[in-house]
Protein backbone atom coordinates (compact mmCIF):
# COMPACT_ATOMS: atom_id res chain seq x y z
CA UNK A 1 0.00 0.00 0.00
CA UNK A 2 1.45 3.36 -1.02
CA UNK A 3 2.05 6.12 1.48
CA UNK A 4 0.12 9.31 0.77
CA UNK A 5 0.67 13.05 0.89
CA UNK A 6 -2.24 15.39 1.48
CA UNK A 7 -3.43 17.95 -1.04
CA UNK A 8 -2.93 20.70 1.54
CA UNK A 9 0.72 19.70 2.00
CA UNK A 10 1.32 19.62 -1.75
CA UNK A 11 -0.29 23.05 -2.10
CA UNK A 12 2.01 24.43 0.62
CA UNK A 13 5.09 23.00 -1.06
CA UNK A 14 4.10 24.19 -4.53
CA UNK A 15 3.31 27.72 -3.41
CA UNK A 16 1.85 30.35 -5.72
CA UNK A 17 1.29 29.44 -9.35
CA UNK A 18 0.98 31.81 -12.30
CA UNK A 19 4.19 33.72 -11.58
CA UNK A 20 5.54 33.32 -15.12
CA UNK A 21 4.27 33.08 -18.69
CA UNK A 22 4.20 29.28 -18.94
CA UNK A 23 0.90 27.41 -19.01
CA UNK A 24 -0.22 26.56 -15.48
CA UNK A 25 0.03 22.81 -16.03
CA UNK A 26 3.67 23.15 -17.16
CA UNK A 27 4.53 25.32 -14.16
CA UNK A 28 2.80 22.88 -11.77
CA UNK A 29 4.48 19.85 -13.34
CA UNK A 30 7.90 21.54 -13.03
CA UNK A 31 7.27 22.44 -9.40
CA UNK A 32 6.24 18.87 -8.60
CA UNK A 33 9.20 17.45 -10.50
CA UNK A 34 11.63 19.62 -8.52
CA UNK A 35 9.96 18.70 -5.23
CA UNK A 36 10.21 14.98 -6.04
CA UNK A 37 13.80 15.32 -7.24
CA UNK A 38 14.84 17.13 -4.05
CA UNK A 39 13.07 14.58 -1.86
CA UNK A 40 10.62 17.07 -0.36
CA UNK A 41 7.92 14.89 -1.87
CA UNK A 42 9.39 11.41 -1.38
CA UNK A 43 9.49 8.71 -4.03
CA UNK A 44 6.88 5.92 -3.91
CA UNK A 45 4.26 8.18 -2.34
CA UNK A 46 0.72 8.55 -3.66
CA UNK A 47 -0.13 12.04 -4.86
CA UNK A 48 -3.54 13.54 -4.05
CA UNK A 49 -6.38 12.76 -6.40
CA UNK A 50 -6.98 15.22 -9.21
CA UNK A 51 -10.19 16.36 -7.51
CA UNK A 52 -8.45 16.99 -4.15
CA UNK A 53 -5.55 18.91 -5.66
CA UNK A 54 -7.88 20.94 -7.86
CA UNK A 55 -9.62 22.22 -4.74
CA UNK A 56 -6.40 22.79 -2.78
CA UNK A 57 -4.68 24.77 -5.54
CA UNK A 58 -7.71 26.55 -6.91
CA UNK A 59 -6.98 25.60 -10.51
CA UNK A 60 -8.91 23.65 -13.11
CA UNK A 61 -9.17 19.85 -13.15
CA UNK A 62 -7.59 19.92 -16.62
CA UNK A 63 -4.49 21.65 -15.20
CA UNK A 64 -3.99 18.85 -12.67
CA UNK A 65 -4.66 16.13 -15.25
CA UNK A 66 -2.12 17.53 -17.69
CA UNK A 67 0.47 18.18 -14.94
CA UNK A 68 0.23 14.55 -13.75
CA UNK A 69 0.51 13.35 -17.35
CA UNK A 70 3.67 15.47 -17.74
CA UNK A 71 5.18 13.89 -14.60
CA UNK A 72 4.47 10.42 -15.94
CA UNK A 73 5.95 11.32 -19.31
CA UNK A 74 9.20 12.40 -17.61
CA UNK A 75 9.29 9.32 -15.34
CA UNK A 76 8.67 11.22 -12.12
CA UNK A 77 5.35 9.45 -11.54
CA UNK A 78 3.50 6.34 -12.58
CA UNK A 79 -0.09 5.16 -12.53
CA UNK A 80 -0.81 2.16 -10.30
CA UNK A 81 -4.10 0.31 -10.29
CA UNK A 82 -5.87 1.10 -7.06
CA UNK A 83 -3.22 3.62 -5.97
CA UNK A 84 -3.66 6.51 -8.37
CA UNK A 85 -0.57 8.52 -9.29
CA UNK A 86 2.54 7.48 -7.39
CA UNK A 87 5.84 9.38 -7.41
CA UNK A 88 9.07 7.82 -8.61
CA UNK A 89 12.62 8.79 -9.56
CA UNK A 90 13.91 8.17 -13.09
CA UNK A 91 17.20 6.68 -11.81
CA UNK A 92 17.59 3.58 -9.68
CA UNK A 93 19.46 4.02 -6.39
CA UNK A 94 22.51 2.14 -7.65
CA UNK A 95 22.81 4.60 -10.53
CA UNK A 96 23.40 7.58 -8.23
CA UNK A 97 25.83 6.09 -5.71
CA UNK A 98 29.59 5.91 -5.85
CA UNK A 99 31.62 2.74 -5.32
CA UNK A 100 35.01 4.43 -4.90
CA UNK A 101 34.56 5.81 -1.37
CA UNK A 102 31.39 3.86 -0.56
CA UNK A 103 31.84 0.24 -1.69
CA UNK A 104 28.76 -0.69 0.36
CA UNK A 105 26.59 1.79 -1.57
CA UNK A 106 24.38 -0.83 -3.20
CA UNK A 107 23.38 -2.29 0.17
CA UNK A 108 20.26 -0.34 1.20
CA UNK A 109 20.67 -1.45 4.82
CA UNK A 110 24.08 0.21 5.34
CA UNK A 111 24.02 3.66 6.95
CA UNK A 112 26.97 5.73 5.74
CA UNK A 113 28.19 8.08 8.45
CA UNK A 114 31.68 8.29 7.01
CA UNK A 115 30.76 11.17 4.71
CA UNK A 116 29.80 14.40 6.50
CA UNK A 117 27.73 15.79 3.65
CA UNK A 118 23.91 16.01 3.60
CA UNK A 119 21.58 15.61 0.66
CA UNK A 120 20.64 18.70 -1.32
CA UNK A 121 18.34 21.21 0.39
CA UNK A 122 15.33 22.71 -1.31
CA UNK A 123 16.27 25.11 -4.07
CA UNK A 124 19.22 23.30 -5.63
CA UNK A 125 17.30 21.70 -8.51
CA UNK A 126 15.58 25.02 -9.26
CA UNK A 127 18.97 26.76 -9.34
CA UNK A 128 20.26 24.26 -11.91
CA UNK A 129 17.12 24.70 -14.00
CA UNK A 130 17.64 28.47 -13.97
CA UNK A 131 21.33 27.99 -14.86
CA UNK A 132 20.52 25.85 -17.88
CA UNK A 133 17.99 28.47 -18.96
CA UNK A 134 20.69 31.16 -18.90
CA UNK A 135 23.36 29.06 -20.60
CA UNK A 136 22.48 29.95 -24.24
CA UNK A 137 23.50 33.55 -23.62
CA UNK A 138 27.06 32.34 -22.96
CA UNK A 139 27.43 29.83 -25.78
CA UNK A 140 28.75 32.35 -28.28
CA UNK A 141 31.78 32.98 -26.02
CA UNK A 142 34.74 30.66 -25.35
CA UNK A 143 33.33 29.79 -21.89
CA UNK A 144 36.62 30.10 -19.97
CA UNK A 145 36.61 32.19 -16.78
CA UNK A 146 39.88 31.53 -14.92
CA UNK A 147 39.00 33.94 -12.11
CA UNK A 148 35.34 33.05 -12.21
CA UNK A 149 32.18 34.36 -13.81
CA UNK A 150 32.21 38.10 -12.99
CA UNK A 151 28.61 38.04 -11.76
CA UNK A 152 29.47 35.20 -9.39
CA UNK A 153 32.64 36.94 -8.17
CA UNK A 154 30.49 39.95 -7.28
CA UNK A 155 27.88 37.79 -5.53
CA UNK A 156 30.51 36.01 -3.41
CA UNK A 157 32.18 39.34 -2.57
CA UNK A 158 28.80 40.64 -1.41
CA UNK A 159 28.57 37.83 1.17
CA UNK A 160 31.78 39.11 2.78
CA UNK A 161 30.50 42.70 2.68
CA UNK A 162 27.40 41.43 4.48
CA UNK A 163 29.63 39.96 7.22
CA UNK A 164 31.45 43.26 7.72
CA UNK A 165 34.52 42.45 5.62
CA UNK A 166 34.72 44.83 2.62
CA UNK A 167 35.63 42.80 -0.45
CA UNK A 168 35.92 43.61 -4.14
CA UNK A 169 34.93 41.11 -6.85
CA UNK A 170 38.54 41.14 -8.03
CA UNK A 171 39.60 39.56 -4.71
CA UNK A 172 37.49 36.46 -5.45
CA UNK A 173 38.76 33.47 -7.46
CA UNK A 174 36.14 30.79 -8.17
CA UNK A 175 37.62 27.29 -7.93
CA UNK A 176 36.64 23.66 -8.49
CA UNK A 177 35.76 23.07 -4.84
CA UNK A 178 37.52 23.95 -1.60
CA UNK A 179 40.19 21.32 -2.23
CA UNK A 180 40.89 22.91 -5.60
CA UNK A 181 41.32 26.19 -3.77
CA UNK A 182 43.77 24.61 -1.30
CA UNK A 183 45.77 23.12 -4.18
CA UNK A 184 46.03 26.56 -5.82
CA UNK A 185 47.30 28.06 -2.55
CA UNK A 186 49.91 25.32 -2.20
CA UNK A 187 51.03 25.77 -5.79
CA UNK A 188 51.35 29.53 -5.41
CA UNK A 189 52.66 29.98 -1.88
CA UNK A 190 54.78 26.95 -0.96
CA UNK A 191 57.97 25.32 -2.15
CA UNK A 192 59.40 21.87 -1.34
CA UNK A 193 60.53 21.76 2.28
CA UNK A 194 58.37 24.67 3.45
CA UNK A 195 56.58 24.08 6.73
CA UNK A 196 52.81 24.45 7.09
CA UNK A 197 51.21 24.52 10.54
CA UNK A 198 47.95 22.57 10.57
CA UNK A 199 45.44 21.78 13.27
CA UNK A 200 45.49 18.28 14.75
CA UNK A 201 43.03 16.63 14.30
CA UNK A 202 42.13 18.09 10.94
CA UNK A 203 40.24 17.43 7.71
CA UNK A 204 42.73 15.10 5.96
CA UNK A 205 42.06 15.97 2.32
CA UNK A 206 42.86 19.63 2.88
CA UNK A 207 46.26 18.87 4.39
CA UNK A 208 47.03 16.47 1.54
CA UNK A 209 46.25 19.24 -0.92
CA UNK A 210 48.44 21.70 0.97
CA UNK A 211 51.36 19.26 1.16
CA UNK A 212 51.31 18.06 -2.46
CA UNK A 213 54.33 20.26 -3.19
CA UNK A 214 56.29 18.35 -0.53
CA UNK A 215 55.59 20.88 2.18
CA UNK A 216 56.15 19.58 5.72
CA UNK A 217 53.12 19.55 8.04
CA UNK A 218 53.58 20.74 11.62
CA UNK A 219 50.67 19.78 13.92
CA UNK A 220 49.15 22.18 16.44
CA UNK A 221 46.61 20.52 18.78
CA UNK A 222 42.95 21.52 18.91
CA UNK A 223 40.15 19.82 20.79
CA UNK A 224 36.41 20.31 21.39
CA UNK A 225 37.31 22.71 24.18
CA UNK A 226 38.97 25.02 21.66
CA UNK A 227 42.42 26.22 20.71
CA UNK A 228 45.41 26.73 22.99
CA UNK A 229 46.60 29.90 21.28
CA UNK A 230 49.74 30.45 23.41
CA UNK A 231 50.86 26.87 22.70
CA UNK A 232 50.14 27.33 18.99
CA UNK A 233 52.06 30.61 18.98
CA UNK A 234 55.07 28.78 20.48
CA UNK A 235 54.85 26.11 17.77
CA UNK A 236 54.77 28.84 15.13
CA UNK A 237 57.85 30.53 16.59
CA UNK A 238 59.78 27.26 16.67
CA UNK A 239 58.71 25.91 13.27
CA UNK A 240 58.96 29.17 11.26
CA UNK A 241 56.23 27.98 8.85
CA UNK A 242 55.29 29.55 5.53
CA UNK A 243 51.54 29.01 6.01
CA UNK A 244 49.14 28.14 8.81
CA UNK A 245 45.95 26.25 7.90
CA UNK A 246 43.07 26.68 10.33
CA UNK A 247 39.33 25.99 10.46
CA UNK A 248 37.94 28.48 13.00
CA UNK A 249 34.24 27.93 12.20
CA UNK A 250 32.98 24.58 13.55
CA UNK A 251 36.32 22.91 13.05
CA UNK A 252 36.32 19.59 11.22
CA UNK A 253 36.23 17.17 13.05
CA UNK A 254 36.00 18.64 16.58
CA UNK A 255 33.19 21.15 15.94
CA UNK A 256 35.01 23.92 17.85
CA UNK A 257 34.21 27.57 17.16
CA UNK A 258 37.00 30.12 17.60
CA UNK A 259 35.93 33.26 19.48
CA UNK A 260 36.65 36.81 18.35
CA UNK A 261 39.22 37.20 21.12
CA UNK A 262 41.00 34.03 20.04
CA UNK A 263 41.01 35.14 16.41
CA UNK A 264 42.58 38.44 17.36
CA UNK A 265 45.24 36.68 19.48
CA UNK A 266 45.97 34.06 16.80
CA UNK A 267 46.18 36.74 14.09
CA UNK A 268 48.67 38.72 16.17
CA UNK A 269 50.91 35.64 16.55
CA UNK A 270 50.83 35.00 12.79
CA UNK A 271 51.52 38.67 12.02
CA UNK A 272 54.58 38.69 14.28
CA UNK A 273 55.94 35.56 12.61
CA UNK A 274 55.01 36.76 9.10
CA UNK A 275 53.01 33.63 8.45
CA UNK A 276 50.18 33.63 5.90
CA UNK A 277 46.96 32.21 7.37
CA UNK A 278 44.91 29.96 5.10
CA UNK A 279 41.45 29.94 6.66
CA UNK A 280 38.89 27.31 5.69
CA UNK A 281 35.35 28.64 6.13
CA UNK A 282 33.50 25.63 4.68
CA UNK A 283 31.17 25.39 7.71
CA UNK A 284 30.79 29.10 8.40
CA UNK A 285 27.15 29.25 7.23
CA UNK A 286 26.13 26.28 9.40
CA UNK A 287 25.51 27.96 12.76
CA UNK A 288 22.58 25.94 14.10
CA UNK A 289 21.74 27.70 17.36
CA UNK A 290 20.93 31.15 15.99
CA UNK A 291 24.15 32.50 17.48
CA UNK A 292 25.94 35.54 16.12
CA UNK A 293 29.06 34.35 14.35
CA UNK A 294 32.49 35.89 15.06
CA UNK A 295 34.01 38.25 12.52
CA UNK A 296 35.88 36.65 9.62
CA UNK A 297 39.50 35.87 10.48
CA UNK A 298 40.59 38.18 7.65
CA UNK A 299 39.09 41.09 9.59
CA UNK A 300 41.98 40.66 12.07
CA UNK A 301 44.72 39.98 9.54
CA UNK A 302 44.25 41.50 6.06
CA UNK A 303 46.86 39.17 4.53
CA UNK A 304 44.62 36.16 5.16
CA UNK A 305 43.77 33.77 2.33
CA UNK A 306 40.20 32.56 2.88
CA UNK A 307 38.73 29.39 1.37
CA UNK A 308 34.98 29.13 0.86
CA UNK A 309 32.87 26.20 -0.29
CA UNK A 310 29.46 25.70 -1.87
CA UNK A 311 29.49 22.02 -0.91
CA UNK A 312 28.66 22.30 2.78
CA UNK A 313 26.30 25.26 2.72
CA UNK A 314 24.41 24.07 -0.37
CA UNK A 315 25.25 20.62 -1.80
CA UNK A 316 28.30 18.38 -2.24
CA UNK A 317 27.50 17.78 -5.90
CA UNK A 318 27.94 21.48 -6.57
CA UNK A 319 31.70 21.20 -6.95
CA UNK A 320 32.58 24.85 -6.48
CA UNK A 321 34.65 26.78 -3.99
CA UNK A 322 36.41 30.11 -3.94
CA UNK A 323 39.36 32.04 -2.62
CA UNK A 324 39.16 35.50 -1.07
CA UNK A 325 42.68 36.91 -1.25
CA UNK A 326 44.50 40.21 -0.77
CA UNK A 327 44.54 42.12 -4.06
CA UNK A 328 48.35 41.96 -4.17
CA UNK A 329 48.20 38.14 -4.26
CA UNK A 330 45.67 37.86 -7.10
CA UNK A 331 48.19 37.67 -10.01
CA UNK A 332 50.30 35.06 -8.22
CA UNK A 333 47.33 32.87 -7.38
CA UNK A 334 45.79 33.19 -10.85
CA UNK A 335 49.09 32.15 -12.41
CA UNK A 336 49.15 29.08 -10.16
CA UNK A 337 45.53 28.36 -10.96
CA UNK A 338 46.23 28.37 -14.72
CA UNK A 339 48.80 25.62 -14.19
CA UNK A 340 46.13 23.41 -12.61
CA UNK A 341 42.96 24.15 -14.59
CA UNK A 342 41.39 26.89 -16.69
CA UNK A 343 38.30 27.57 -14.62
CA UNK A 344 35.27 26.06 -12.99
CA UNK A 345 32.32 24.70 -15.04
CA UNK A 346 29.98 27.45 -16.20
CA UNK A 347 26.63 25.78 -15.49
CA UNK A 348 27.66 25.18 -11.87
CA UNK A 349 28.74 28.81 -11.55
CA UNK A 350 25.35 29.98 -12.82
CA UNK A 351 23.59 27.60 -10.43
CA UNK A 352 25.64 28.89 -7.48
CA UNK A 353 24.84 32.44 -8.50
CA UNK A 354 21.10 31.68 -8.24
CA UNK A 355 21.58 29.95 -4.89
CA UNK A 356 23.49 32.91 -3.49
CA UNK A 357 20.69 35.22 -4.59
CA UNK A 358 18.30 33.16 -2.44
CA UNK A 359 20.85 32.07 0.15
CA UNK A 360 19.06 33.19 3.29
CA UNK A 361 15.93 31.18 2.51
CA UNK A 362 17.98 28.13 1.48
CA UNK A 363 20.21 28.36 4.55
CA UNK A 364 17.23 28.76 6.91
CA UNK A 365 15.53 25.61 5.62
CA UNK A 366 18.80 23.68 5.60
CA UNK A 367 19.67 24.71 9.16
CA UNK A 368 16.26 23.66 10.40
CA UNK A 369 16.71 20.22 8.88
CA UNK A 370 20.25 19.89 10.32
CA UNK A 371 19.07 21.01 13.78
CA UNK A 372 16.49 18.24 13.83
CA UNK A 373 19.04 15.65 12.72
CA UNK A 374 21.64 16.89 15.22
CA UNK A 375 19.11 16.52 18.04
CA UNK A 376 18.27 12.96 16.95
CA UNK A 377 21.95 11.97 16.91
CA UNK A 378 23.11 13.67 20.10
CA UNK A 379 20.04 12.64 22.10
CA UNK A 380 20.52 9.09 20.89
CA UNK A 381 24.19 9.06 21.86
CA UNK A 382 23.42 10.49 25.31
CA UNK A 383 20.69 7.92 25.93
CA UNK A 384 22.29 4.80 24.48
CA UNK A 385 26.02 5.48 24.86
CA UNK A 386 26.30 7.64 28.00
CA UNK A 387 29.86 6.46 28.60
CA UNK A 388 30.98 8.22 25.41
CA UNK A 389 32.05 11.81 25.90
CA UNK A 390 31.38 14.70 23.51
CA UNK A 391 30.95 18.46 23.46
CA UNK A 392 27.72 19.51 21.76
CA UNK A 393 28.74 21.52 18.67
CA UNK A 394 26.86 24.74 17.98
CA UNK A 395 26.96 24.10 14.25
CA UNK A 396 28.71 22.27 11.47
CA UNK A 397 27.88 18.72 10.47
CA UNK A 398 29.42 16.27 12.94
CA UNK A 399 30.23 15.45 16.56
CA UNK A 400 33.66 14.31 17.80
CA UNK A 401 33.19 11.51 20.33
CA UNK A 402 35.76 10.34 22.88
CA UNK A 403 35.54 6.65 23.77
CA UNK A 404 36.34 5.32 27.25
CA UNK A 405 38.96 3.01 25.73
CA UNK A 406 41.36 3.51 22.78
CA UNK A 407 39.37 1.12 20.59
CA UNK A 408 38.17 3.36 17.73
CA UNK A 409 39.56 1.20 14.92
CA UNK A 410 38.04 -1.94 16.42
CA UNK A 411 34.73 -0.12 16.85
CA UNK A 412 34.71 1.00 13.23
CA UNK A 413 35.36 -2.57 12.08
CA UNK A 414 32.61 -4.05 14.26
CA UNK A 415 30.15 -1.28 13.39
CA UNK A 416 30.67 -1.84 9.68
CA UNK A 417 29.77 -5.49 10.12
CA UNK A 418 26.56 -4.31 11.73
CA UNK A 419 25.70 -1.95 8.87
CA UNK A 420 26.90 1.48 9.99
CA UNK A 421 30.06 3.20 8.74
CA UNK A 422 31.88 5.86 10.80
CA UNK A 423 35.37 7.34 10.66
CA UNK A 424 38.00 6.50 13.27
CA UNK A 425 40.01 9.29 14.85
CA UNK A 426 43.21 8.16 13.16
CA UNK A 427 41.81 9.35 9.80
CA UNK A 428 42.05 12.93 11.07
CA UNK A 429 45.38 12.61 12.89
CA UNK A 430 48.37 14.37 11.32
CA UNK A 431 50.90 11.97 12.86
CA UNK A 432 48.74 8.99 13.88
CA UNK A 433 46.94 8.11 17.07
CA UNK A 434 43.55 9.43 18.25
CA UNK A 435 42.34 5.89 18.91
CA UNK A 436 40.03 7.27 21.59
CA UNK A 437 37.93 9.13 19.01
CA UNK A 438 35.35 8.69 16.25
CA UNK A 439 33.59 11.32 14.16
CA UNK A 440 29.85 10.93 13.61
CA UNK A 441 27.95 13.27 11.25
CA UNK A 442 24.26 14.10 11.62
CA UNK A 443 23.80 14.26 7.84
CA UNK A 444 21.31 11.39 7.44
CA UNK A 445 17.60 11.22 8.25
CA UNK A 446 16.47 11.04 11.87
CA UNK A 447 15.28 7.44 11.43
CA UNK A 448 18.64 6.40 10.03
CA UNK A 449 20.51 8.20 12.81
CA UNK A 450 18.45 6.49 15.49
CA UNK A 451 19.11 3.11 13.89
CA UNK A 452 22.81 3.94 13.54
CA UNK A 453 23.10 4.71 17.25
CA UNK A 454 21.43 1.39 18.12
CA UNK A 455 23.97 -0.42 15.93
CA UNK A 456 26.86 1.52 17.45
CA UNK A 457 25.61 0.51 20.90
CA UNK A 458 25.72 -3.12 19.86
CA UNK A 459 29.18 -2.73 18.32
CA UNK A 460 30.55 -1.00 21.42
CA UNK A 461 29.13 -3.69 23.73
CA UNK A 462 31.27 -6.19 21.84
CA UNK A 463 34.41 -4.07 21.44
CA UNK A 464 34.46 -2.70 24.99
CA UNK A 465 34.81 -6.26 26.30
CA UNK A 466 37.76 -7.01 24.07
CA UNK A 467 35.83 -9.06 21.54
CA UNK A 468 35.17 -8.54 17.82
CA UNK A 469 36.54 -5.59 15.93
CA UNK A 470 39.53 -7.35 14.40
CA UNK A 471 40.44 -4.23 12.40
CA UNK A 472 39.35 -5.83 9.14
CA UNK A 473 37.58 -2.68 7.93
CA UNK A 474 39.99 -0.46 6.06
CA UNK A 475 39.98 3.32 6.48
CA UNK A 476 37.55 4.65 3.88
CA UNK A 477 38.22 7.60 1.67
CA UNK A 478 36.87 10.62 3.49
CA UNK A 479 35.41 13.16 1.09
CA UNK A 480 33.87 15.50 3.64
Amino acid sequence: MSRTITAARVATLVGTLGSDERPLYVELAEQLRLLIGEGRIPAAIRLPSERELTAALGVSRTTITRAYAELRERDYAESRRGSGTVTRLPLRAESVTDRVFAPWSQDPDVIDLNCAAPSAPAGVAAAYDAAVGELPAYLSSHGYYPAGLPRLQAAVAATYDERGLPTTPEQIIITAGALGAAAIVAQALTAPGDRVVVEDPVYPNATQALSHRSARLVPAPVDPGGWDIPATAAIIRQAAPRLAYLVPDFQNPTGSLMSDAQREEYAAALRRARVVPVVDEAHQALALDGQEMPAPFAAYLPGTVTIGSASKQFWGGLRLGWLRVPETMVPQLLHARMSLDLGAPLVEQLALLHLLEHRHAVWAANRERLRTQRAALLDGLSDRLPEWDFVRPGGGLAVWCRLPQPRASALVSEAERRGVVVAAGRVFAVEGGLEHHVRIPWTRSTDELETAVQRLRGAWDVVAHGRGGDGGAADRLTVA
